[in-house]
């Protein structure tokens, strides 16, 4: 079985309908998503009505769905002290989506266990410990155990950094951060997403790398017209942080 992975497509729909066209390109049966569905990206609810409609979607909340859902004045204000534009973003795009797109942030459950051929999958946006927590290339071994202990899942997909990285415990768990669709932090901005193939108990991953249409996505979150809308369009084009 033929499954496509992804994650943080942060309100990006040109974005996500490429990535949708290069994984029904490559038969993938099943989708899965990680979350971080619409903050602070140029269309967050044409994004959120499409993942919603879908029948063969599996997806889990992310942290800054949660923080839309959930949205508060300290909530923003604990925000604004790190990440000033992301704040703007945030408080933009809870008054931009309507109630009931809210509600289904809300409903979204925060991990998701599911057994594919025989493969026990567990899938988190951050951690199996936090929605927040990074899972980052070249880490310490030891650092990704640790947030494996209370999992005996055979492979952990998870996302929220933005960035690819994998890694295989000394119990022989895997670990696959899929990389962003909206926002990716590589150093050739293309959306990535994961295909994993599932056969008689095993499988294999692929990184998938596509180019879309940045200077559209661009263009459409600058008209936002919040307070640093300008400067996230520029992260569309030459991604330098996460979080400003």
């Amino acid at each position: 079985m033929k499954v496509a992975v992804l994650s943080d497509i942060h309100g990006n729909f040109q974005a996500l309908e490429s990535v949708v066209e290069d994984l029904k390109s490559n038969n993938c049966e099943k989708v899965l998503c990680l979350g971080d569905l619409a903050m602070a990206g140029p269309q967050p609810r044409m994004v959120i009505d499409y993942v919603r409609s879908q029948d063969n979607w599996e997806v889990i909340q992310g942290n800054t769905d949660k923080l839309i859902s959930d949205f508060s004045p300290k909530i923003f204000e604990d925000v604004k002290k790190g990440f000033p534009v992301m704040a703007n973003a945030l408080a933009d795009d809870v008054l931009f989506i309507e109630d009931d797109k809210k509600e289904y942030l809300r409903n979204l459950p925060p991990q998701k266990e599911i057994v594919i051929d025989g493969v026990k999958v567990l899938l988190v946006h951050g951690s199996p410990r936090r929605n927040n927590e990074d899972i980052l290339p070249n880490m310490p071994l030891k650092d990704i155990e640790d947030m494996l202990i209370n999992t005996n899942a055979d492979l952990i997909f998870c996302g929220h950094t933005h960035v690819p990285a994998g890694y295989q415990t000394n119990s022989k768990q895997t670990v696959v951060n899929v990389g962003s669709v909206g926002r990716p932090m590589t150093s050739d901005p293309k959306s990535c997403y994961v295909i994993a193939n599932f056969q008689d108990g095993g499988f294999s991953i692929e990184h998938i790398f596509v180019d879309y249409d940045r200077e559209t996505a661009a263009k459409i979150i600058s008209a936002r017209n919040f307070e640093g809308a300008e400067k996230l369009a520029e992260m569309i084009l030459n991604p330098t942080s996460r979080h400003i």
